[in-house]
């Protein structure tokens, strides 16, 4: 490159004299060096925090842990729990904060293990335990009913302790929903194999109450993940409904033991206690 600086070949003099830029002379040869590419600003994710308010918020790589004041408002529901809250996160790092400690991480764990133990007791039951003591193919299909219904209750609180850190509120919402219809199917996953043995020498009522029963299942878990039901109208109808579900155990149990007064055999009585 030309230096803007020349020295006069007259021999004798030695000062350097600035040579001046003309207009005319064309392009300067700065201005063709290649220039080095600039880097793109960073984009800024917007995330909802309740209602109408918008806040920008910049994605880390990697996870950082909130106090309780630095969360958004649609996860403060503890304020005994002071810090160490995920949020922020996509699904890609909310997956990843799995293997992180934060105060969620024994509610993730405990539903992972417990998933994975009613997984692998229900593979050896039914392939070892059932054939040993002679089950019938309704056997398998009241255990294959109850450990599925408790199973999709531990998945649906791991998903939900995992995602509620979502930076979506929807998404998180969503999840919560999930969770407590998960909890639902689990308390009437308890009922399938109490009715089924209970009335066990009684056909028709086995038949009423088990119909019953996943008539409750389903409608329990569409009401639960209608986004209506996790509104503030809705909470004291949520509580309602979990009350009458631990309730319902009652009507079976009184028409049983009423039953077991009239009409029901010894045996009969002896085998719906035994299971």
């Amino acid at each position: 490159m030309r230096s803007p600086y020349y020295k006069p070949h007259n021999g004798t003099h030695c000062t350097y004299t600035k040579l001046k830029a003309s207009s005319s002379s064309g392009p300067s040869p700065l201005a063709a060096m290649p220039q080095k590419p600039q880097k793109p600003a960073q984009t800024t994710h917007y995330i909802e925090l309740g209602g109408y308010q918008y806040w920008p918020v910049l994605v880390p790589r990697g996870i950082r842990l909130y106090t309780y004041e630095q969360i958004p408002v649609f996860l403060r529901d503890n304020p005994y729990i002071t810090d160490g809250y995920r949020a922020y996160l996509p699904s890609r790092l909310c997956i990843k904060s799995l293997f992180m400690v934060s105060n969620e991480s024994v509610n993730m764990w405990s539903h992972v293990l417990g998933f994975l133990l009613f997984f692998f007791l229900g593979v050896y039951n039914m392939a070892s335990v059932l054939p040993t003591v002679g089950a019938s193919r309704e056997d398998y299909v009241i255990y294959s009913v109850t450990l599925f219904c408790f199973q999709l209750c531990m998945l649906c609180s791991v998903g939900f302790h995992v995602f509620c850190c979502h930076r979506s509120e929807k998404t998180s919402r969503r999840w919560m929903a999930l969770d407590y219809a998960g909890l639902s199917i689990g308390i009437l996953g308890c009922y399938v194999p109490g009715v089924f043995y209970t009335f066990y020498c009684n056909n028709y009522w086995r038949q009423v109450y088990l119909v019953a029963v996943l008539a409750m299942i389903l409608a329990v878990f569409f009401a639960q993940i209608h986004p209506v039901s996790l509104s503030k109208q809705w909470k004291q109808m949520r509580s309602l409904l979990f009350c009458l579900l631990g309730g319902y155990g009652l009507v079976p149990t009184a028409h049983w033991v009423w039953l077991s007064g009239d009409s029901a055999t010894s045996s009969c009585r002896c085998s719906s206690l035994v299971f």
